[in-house]
């Protein structure tokens, strides 16, 4: 892909039946496809390409995945023909607030009694993540969320965990248990020899400090293992 530019073409002059800015207003936000409302954002074309043209090659790239779509820098959508940095900001800037509506969506304090409590928990921090992040969810004695934490953010092979630091946020805001997570941005959940090391030393310490580790979760966008689970802990 590079970088293209020509004479625009503006939504006002397409056909009728293919402005999507009139047709959200005429039948809902609902009748719309992704490339049409992903168009919208775009909001000019270029010669021979409308804005939905160019949404629907954007959105071939990511197979139409929106959570792939999601996880492009303002950089690389820049390369797609008619997509300058402020589209691409514009595009960027959407979807963070989509993500962070997912966010706003998770009740104040949830209860964790499963593995799957904790991942819809932690998915609106670790979505779409392109690096490895280390997080912790620090809960009360009736298993309540008190606070989700990001604790390390690394590259794409890995990121580093201090157990000092951990336990210290624990004890800080008074919790009585937690749940750790880190991502595998590649989608495998397998766990390194690293992850089992580190979880056995947080596990043992724990247990000296009268604040049982519950479950480690290596997080993907579209499952995890569950440490609890499997028997590993």
């Amino acid at each position: 892909m590079s970088s293209y530019t020509s004479e625009h073409l503006n939504i006002k002059e397409w056909a009728e039946e293919d402005r999507p800015r009139e047709k959200l207003l005429l039948k809902g936000k609902s009748a719309l496809s992704d490339a049409e409302l992903l168009g919208i954002l775009i909001g000019s074309g270029i010669q021979k390409l409308t804005a939905v043209d160019i949404a629907k090659l954007i959105l071939q790239h990511v197979n139409g995945d929106l959570n792939q779509l999601a996880k492009l820098t303002v950089k690389e959508l820049s390369k797609f023909k008619g997509i300058g940095e402020a589209k691409a900001i514009t595009i960027v800037s959407a979807l963070e607030l989509g993500r962070r509506r997912k966010e706003a969506e998770i009740p104040q304090k949830p209860r964790i009694t499963s593995s799957n409590d904790a991942y819809v928990v932690l998915k609106p921090y670790m979505m779409d993540l392109p690096h490895e992040e280390f997080w912790v969810i620090l809960l009360n004695r009736a298993n309540q969320v008190i606070r989700c934490q990001c604790i390390s953010s690394g590259g794409v092979a890995g990121t580093v965990a201090d157990p000092k630091l951990i336990f210290k946020l624990a004890l800080e805001n008074l919790a009585s248990a937690l749940i750790l997570s880190h991502n595998h941005p590649s989608g495998n959940t397998a766990p390194s020899q690293a992850d089992k090391d580190l979880t056995k030393k947080m596990v043992e310490a724990g247990k000296f400090l009268d604040m049982p580790v519950l479950d480690h979760l290596i997080f993907t966008d579209k499952t995890y293992l569950s440490f609890a689970d499997e028997g590993m802990l």
